[in-house]
């Protein structure tokens, strides 16, 4: 018979196992046979806080049937704590157990009015240590609360049960008073070491065992190369204690309970670092279940159902407080996380550490993408300086600079231009040479093995990682046996279930409740998902159809705003500057808005999809994202490269838009300038307004605004609240962690303007180089001082961005291969001279690429009106290979025009399968796995099976002597021990010692 003010909640034990998707059918059922229950407190009278006393005698703790224990923390407010007697703002108000966790809630309540008496909390609660000016129970001048809202007071059920069950599960939980009518109640909450050491086993963490060993440098001549390099760098090396002791490695084993011996435990407390405690301690959170929330399962279902608003671990600290005291946030802030230390190298060991192996791998991703642009930039400096040397060495922008070469153009438009003289685009063909020259073809190959180099060190680096972090044993079975299902998808299946069969489910499953373990095979069919597959793929059609629409509008802008232009004498003479210049503009401006709004419809159509997984939601999300914003990127500037001027027509036969509007054509000296432009503005805008200007202006906007919210929203004045906030309340301020898919689009999107166009613009790898160091301290800087902690997440791969990068660096080789060949005048300069020049030069090119035309056969209307030109013309040149007037086919192609076309096809596929070739020879001569990592990785198994030997031995011997000792062989048990004692101070080298103090080289 349950005590009174007691309700009954099922029992769910920390143990892994999840509730199955057919159990939340079941809705609100009664006991089954044998069912354990929690006893739960209920509304208590006030005298009964003083039933357990915190700070002056030991927690009092109450056994559930379960043999789950519940530590219910009130606190006696006759015995004041006040809050200067705090020691760490990290800890519970008993200054001993660590704060690992912490959920935050707003609570609301209704019709507070003054008078007598108040009930007690439900809950483990403490008041936030101001007890002793708090009035007690009962006495004049108290708050007495009305009445809950129904939504409210179901929400306070719900986390009432759910924090129960995570007391059921070992976890340990102090909070706040509701004091006041409405406000924010953090909820701490601490991981003992028993639940603490049966989660880490489930959850296969290594951690390091006693033996310690010594990790070689190789050879005698690697040796002295690695000390010569460490030297030259120490400069550079950030002053963290990582990096002090970089030889030395502990072996690494999955915990066990039952191997308690192996492992060098001096502190229970400090044994797990924080991250892990916080890591074991969320997944505790996300497979606990609450059943009065239809059964829903983790916090991330309840915050999604606004139960809870946040659920973060804790900060280690400020990182900006003064003194010397130390912690990792105000290391890594001082050695990281400042511009001022830009030239220094990542301390990726403790970013590891403190944000978690996922995080580590992409600042140690985008380090090595840095440290890789400096060649590539070096090389594209290189590139470009050849132009502007051998720019008065160019014969065909000579010869069109020459004025007495007087090669009469035909009109630009129709009716308002008038002839004119190539000479005057001097300007043009001079610039276009700085970035069209032989160079241009090396500095492309030059590129496709370096996006092979790069990709190819990154996955050795990645092992290497790997193998200093422990990562090497993850498995794929370990890492889906971590993942649960999102609330969105169990609130599906629930949905479907609930449609299809009503209470007949209920009563099926009640009948086969034995079948529970198999029931996680429930999922969404083909014919559940179809709807937001369909809707998925129009979707991105229409988007695709809507980006290539805005481009098309463009084009429209340009040819429009050409032809008024030229109308006006006064802006004759600057019309393709000025459009060109506008027209990019827009493209900029149209690209940052098309980013933000394709980035909320990919997250949206990943929903529809229904993903079960987190890591299958990212996957999708991160693919739709790509594909929109690759095309929103890119789109212009394909136009450019291989669409304008290849429609044009010719004089006499053009091509119109709309009526009357002729299609733009190419500046003379070719659309590989006008490609450079269009370019560089996207590139150098998107990465000053989009990743820096929004990443910097828009947390500072959003940090304004919630502040001024909090001064200007009415709420009750609290005189008591210590002045020195508490890190909850401190981090809660922050902004929320959203994952790092943001942080590598924009990275990825910039590698494919270095790669992608890059014999267009040899500078990119210079623009994205000083991009990128600022953008590894303004990223540091977000993570250390301006967002909540992510949880620790454990990956062994930065996952689908290694594949797409791939796919890009793939893609840049035809790319590349059709701008040189097409978009520059590189091939038909070559033609030229082995196929048409009298002395093997390029002279004579300029006249050779322009064809005749009789300007008497210009269409009616479309002469130019009151022609001012010097001469009279007779026949006007435009740059194409076509047939002159005289011929007997006039103006079709010529065979210069097949013959050029021939050659850039064939350029094409020699260009393409020879970086091809050079990229998997690249791939076959560097090694995956580095020799001295997978030499390392084979010695730790050996000496960890040595070190398992030597321990099991020496447990079998202390387990033997108390029998030898009462048989009477006391003194044949000495002997024992002593010889048993001597291998361990002369080890042979590859033996394990127990002693946590020697070590073994390898």
């Amino acid at each position: 018979m349950a005590a009174p003010g007691l309700r009954d909640i099922p029992v769910l034990p920390g143990s892994p196992r999840r509730l199955s998707p057919r159990t939340v059918a079941r809705g609100r059922q009664g006991p089954k046979h044998g069912q354990q229950y929690l006893k739960v407190p209920g509304p208590q009278a006030p005298g009964l806080q003083d039933s357990t006393r915190r700070n002056s005698r030991p927690i009092s703790r109450r056994e559930c049937p379960g043999g789950s224990s519940v530590i219910n923390n009130y606190l006696d407010a006759n015995e004041p704590v006040s809050s200067e007697a705090r020691l760490s703002r990290m800890h519970f108000h008993d200054n001993q157990r660590k704060v690992d966790y912490v959920l935050a809630y707003h609570y609301r309540k209704r019709g507070a009015h003054l008078g007598q008496g108040s009930p007690g909390h439900s809950l483990a609660v403490v008041s936030n240590g101001e007890t002793g000016k708090e009035r007690r129970a009962g006495g004049p001048g108290d708050i007495e609360l009305g009445p809950l809202d129904a939504l409210e007071e179901e929400r306070r059920e719900q986390r009432d049960e759910f924090e129960h069950n995570l007391m059921a599960a070992g976890l340990e939980l102090e909070k706040d008073l509701e004091s006041k009518s409405q406000g924010s109640v953090f909820v701490r909450i601490h991981a003992p070491w028993q639940v603490l050491a049966r989660e880490a086993e489930f959850l296969k963490i290594k951690v390091p065992t006693k033996k310690m060993y010594e990790i070689k440098a190789g050879g005698s001549i690697a040796k002295t190369f690695n000390a010569i390099l460490q030297k030259l760098s120490s400069p550079l090396q950030p002053r963290v204690p990582e990096h002090n002791n970089n030889r030395m490695k502990n072996l690494s084993y999955p915990f066990s309970r039952e191997k308690m011996y192996l492992y060098n435990i001096q502190e229970k407390d400090t044994f797990f670092d924080n991250a892990t405690r916080s890591r074991i301690v969320h997944e505790i959170l996300k497979r606990t279940a609450c059943s009065r929330a239809n059964n829903t399962m983790g916090i991330n279902s309840l915050i999604a159902n606004n139960i809870y608003e946040a659920a973060y671990p804790l900060h280690d600290g400020e990182y900006d407080s003064p003194g010397d005291d130390m912690n990792d946030r105000k290391l890594l802030y001082q050695e990281w996380a400042r511009y001022g230390v830009f030239y220094k190298f990542q301390p990726i060991d403790l970013i590891r550490k403190y944000f978690g192996e996922k995080i580590g791998l992409y600042f140690a991703w985008l380090g090595l993408y840095t440290s890789f642009l400096i060649p590539s930039s070096v090389t594209g400096v290189i590139v470009f300086l050849y132009g502007c040397a051998t720019i008065e060495e160019d014969i065909p922008s000579k010869e069109m600079c020459d004025q007495h070469n007087a090669f009469t153009m035909c009109p630009l438009c129709d009716k308002s231009c008038d002839y004119w003289n190539l000479s005057s685009a001097c300007g043009t063909a001079r610039a276009s040479h700085l970035f069209d020259n032989p160079a241009t073809v090396f500095f492309s190959i030059f590129m496709a093995l370096w996006a092979t180099m790069f990709l190819e060190n990154w996955k050795r680096l990645q092992m290497r990682l790997g193998y200093f972090w422990d990562l090497t044993g993850i498995e794929e079975e370990e890492e889906r046996s971590q993942e649960h299902s999102r609330p969105e998808y169990e609130t599906k299946v629930r949905e479907k279930m609930l449609k299809e069969s009503g209470k007949l489910v209920v009563q099926k499953l009640d009948a086969n409740s034995a079948e529970d373990d198999e029931d996680d095979e429930d999922k969404l069919s083909w014919r559940d998902r179809f709807p937001g597959y369909l809707m998925n793929f129009a979707s991105i059609l229409f988007m695709i159809a809507l980006t290539f629409s805005i481009v098309f509008g463009v084009i429209v802008y340009r040819i429009t705003t050409a032809a008024a232009l030229s109308l006006n004498k006064a802006t004759r003479s600057n019309v393709r500057v000025t459009v060109t210049a506008t027209a990019v503009i827009i493209n900029l401006v149209v690209i940052l808005i098309l980013d933000e709004i394709y980035g909320a419809v990919a997250k949206w159509l990943t929903k529809i999809e229904v993903p079960k997984t987190e890591q299958t939601f990212e996957e999708r999300l991160i693919l739709k994202a790509f594909l929109l914003k690759f095309v929103n990127a890119y789109s212009p500037i394909f136009y450019v490269a291989f669409f304008k001027g290849r429609f044009v027509g010719r004089p006499g036969s053009y091509v119109y838009v709309f009526d009357g509007y002729r299609m733009e054509e190419c500046a003379p000296g070719g659309c590989l300038m006008e490609l450079c432009i269009q370019l560089s503005i996207i590139m150098l805008g998107k990465q000053l307004i989009q990743n820096n200007i929004f990443e910097i202006g828009v947390p500072k906007l959003k940090k304004l605004f919630r502040k001024l919210k909090d001064e200007t929203e009415p709420g009750e004045s609290d005189p008591d609240h210590s002045k020195r906030p508490e890190q909850w309340d401190l981090d809660y301020s922050l902004e929320p962690y959203t994952g790092l898919t943001p942080e590598y689009m924009e990275m990825i999107i910039q590698f494919g303007f270095v790669t992608l166009f890059v014999a267009s613009f040899p500078l990119a790898p210079v623009f994205a180089l000083l991009n990128n160091v600022i953008e590894v301290r303004l990223d540091a800087k977000k993570f250390v001082t301006e967002l909540r902690r992510p949880d620790a997440v454990r990956t062994k791969d930065i996952g689908i961005w290694f594949d797409i990068l791939s796919g890009i660096g793939k893609f840049s080789v035809i790319i590349n291969a059709f701008v040189i060949a097409v978009t520059s005048d590189f091939i038909p300069r070559l033609v030229y001279q082995y196929s048409y020049s009298h002395n093997g030069t390029l002279h004579g090119f300029v006249n050779h690429t322009l064809s005749f035309f009789n300007v008497s056969q210009l269409k009616e209307g479309t002469q130019p009106e009151n022609s001012h030109f010097d001469q009279e013309v007779q026949f006007c040149r435009f740059k194409d290979y076509r047939e002159p007037p005289w011929a007997p086919n006039p103006y079709e192609f010529s065979k210069q025009y097949w013959s050029v076309l021939s050659a850039r096809l064939a350029f094409v596929i020699i260009f393409q399968n020879l970086v091809m070739f050079l990229s998997v020879l690249v791939d076959w001569m560097i090694p995956d796995i580095p020799t001295d990592i997978s030499d390392q990785i084979k010695k730790e198994k050996s000496l960890l099976v040595d070190f398992f030997l030597k321990e099991e031995h020496e447990k079998v011997k202390l387990a033997d002597e108390p029998t030898q000792r009462s048989q009477g062989g006391g003194d044949r048990s000495r002997r024992s021990r002593a010889a048993s004692s001597a291998p361990s101070g002369r080890s042979q080298p590859g033996s394990i010692a127990s002693s946590g103090s020697q070590h073994t080289n390898v």
